[in-house]
Order: C-alpha cells, then sequence, then structure tokens
C-alpha cells in the first residue's frame, strides 16, 4: 500500500471528520491531527493544568479521526498563547502557564496518548521582553520533549535560514536531537535545512512539493488544513497532499521517493512504526 501523510492538519468547526474522509478518497492514509488555541474549545486558562481538558477532547477526536484513517495526536500550547494569557496575566505569569501545560502535553506523550507536542515563538511582532519569554517556552518544550522521547512542532516567524540556526543552537543546548525539531509550514528550502538540521514540513503550496523534491527527500509535507467554517479552504484543502503526491509520481518520482517521504521519514522524526 501506498503510504500518504499530511504532517499537520486541524479539525475544528467546519468539515471535521468529513475532512478526513475527502483526505482518503483522495488517497490519504495518515495524518498528524494538532490541537487548537485555548479559546477554540472555549477555555481560558489560569494554570497549565487548564490544557488538559484541551488534550482529552483533542484525544478523543484523534480517536475518532482513527476510525477513517490512520491519525495521530499532536498537543499543541500554540506560540499565540502568549498574547492571549497575557493581556490577563502579565507576559511572566502566560510564559509559567504556557511551560505548565508543555509538562502536561509531555506527560501524554509518555503515557502513549500523543506523539509529539507543538510549540514555537510568535510569528507576528511582539515586545523584547514578550520575544524572550517565548523562546524560553520553546527551550522548555525542547527540554520536556527530549525526556519525553518525541517531536517539537514548531510554528515560527517566516523562515530565514538565520532564525533557523538560532533555533537549532537552542535545540543543543536543550539535548534534543536537530532532526526532532520540525519546522512546520516550511518553504521547499530542503537544502537549507539539511545544512542546519531541523526538519522541514513544507506546506504543500503550489509547486513547493516539486521544488521540494527536486533537492532530495529529507522533507515531510502538509496542509496545515484549519477547518474554520469562516475560512473554509485555509491553509490548504485536505486533499491537497493526495493530490500532489500523484503530481510527483506524475512528474517521474517513483512510489519509492514517496515512501520515503511519507513513512521513512515520519518513523525517523516521531520514533513510530507506520502500517
Amino acid at each position: 500500500m501506498l503510504i500518504i501523510t499530511d504532517n499537520h492538519m486541524h479539525l475544528y468547526n467546519h468539515l471535521r471528520l468529513k475532512a478526513l474522509k475527502q483526505f482518503r478518497q483522495a488517497g490519504g492514509t495518515h495524518v498528524f491531527l494538532v490541537s487548537l488555541l485555548s479559546h477554540h474549545y472555549g477555555i481560558h486558562p489560569s494554570g497549565g493544568r487548564d490544557f488538559r481538558v484541551i488534550f482529552d477532547e483533542h484525544i478523543k477526536l484523534v480517536r475518532k479521526a482513527n476510525e477513517i484513517v490512520k491519525a495521530y495526536a499532536v498537543l499543541s500550547v500554540h506560540p499565540a498563547e502568549i498574547t492571549i494569557l497575557s493581556k490577563r496575566w502579565g507576559a511572566d505569569r502566560a510564559g509559567e502557564i504556557m511551560k505548565e501545560a508543555i509538562d502536561v502535553a509531555g506527560e501524554y506523550v509518555t503515557e502513549g496518548k500523543a506523539v509529539a507536542i507543538k510549540s514555537g515563538r510568535p510569528h507576528y511582532k511582539v515586545s523584547d521582553h514578550i520575544w524572550k519569554v517565548s523562546n524560553e517556552v520553546m527551550m522548555h518544550s525542547f527540554a520536556v520533549a527530549r525526556e519525553a522521547d518525541c517531536p517539537v512542532q514548531l510554528h515560527t516567524e517566516s523562515y530565514t535560514k538565520e532564525g533557523m540556526e538560532e533555533i537549532a543552537r537552542m535545540a543543543d543546548r536543550a539535548g534534543i536531537r536537530r532532526d526532532r525539531v520540525i519546522k512546520h509550514f516550511a518553504p521547499a528550502r530542503v537544502d537549507e535545512f539539511a545544512e542546519t538540521g531541523l526538519f522541514p514540513s513544507v506546506i504543500a503550496m503550489g509547486e513547493n512539493a516539486i521544488k521540494a523534491a527536486s533537492q532530495g527527500d529529507r522533507f515531510v509535507l502538509e496542509t496545515d488544513y484549519i477547518d474554520d467554517r469562516n475560512r473554509p479552504g485555509s491553509v490548504l484543502g485536505p486533499k491537497t497532499v493526495p493530490k500532489k503526491i500523484n503530481m510527483l509520481l506524475n512528474s517521474g518520482f517513483d512510489e519509492d521517493f514517496v515512501m520515503r517521504i511519507c513513512r521513512d521519514n515520519v518513523e525517523w522524526i516521531y520514533g513510530i512504526e507506520i502500517e
């Protein structure tokens, strides 16, 4: 069986599980489902423990998703939480809450309920202090992931090689393997990611799949499908990764190449066995 994996997808309030049926109908077989921001669940955290409600709800959803395709849970403490939580608690306490939530996510991974943590730093302009706290939170996620023996999917500012090199050095200080730090929404800069050691989850937009594949097989693909009824096609639809895989096959890349990016790479970075 040809494995076709979407490395980063959300299910929220639009198609929900129907999105995965579309993914399957297009040829998709495996998906990493990422939890959303606290406000998407109607939660206003005062401590990291409040994320248990979010994580439990997400894991229930992933369980249902497994009736359609093979789905894995990624537990997110989205870096934008710093802005939301700071309004009520101030930046320092917001950072503490996020670290506490990451600790909880690490517990869930250790218990086998999830396979990865999502963290990062804001993709929009913030104060120097918020940036400092955000980097501390991201560093904490690396340390927790190291202990839980799992990767971290990163939501960060727009790609620069300098930014990725900085993050790679932070991963070194935390003791996590660089290739277990996965840059979500990555551009097709496979060669540059190989140099920094971080692992790119290439957004399957436009010609990105072909551009990435032309540089080798050290990447995975994602849609970052958001499933928001107010933005129904954002970022990319659930059929996109299977369509891009077919584009690769039609462009001369063989099934062995597809299996390397959709199975072998996934097994390596997540430490799981793809069936």
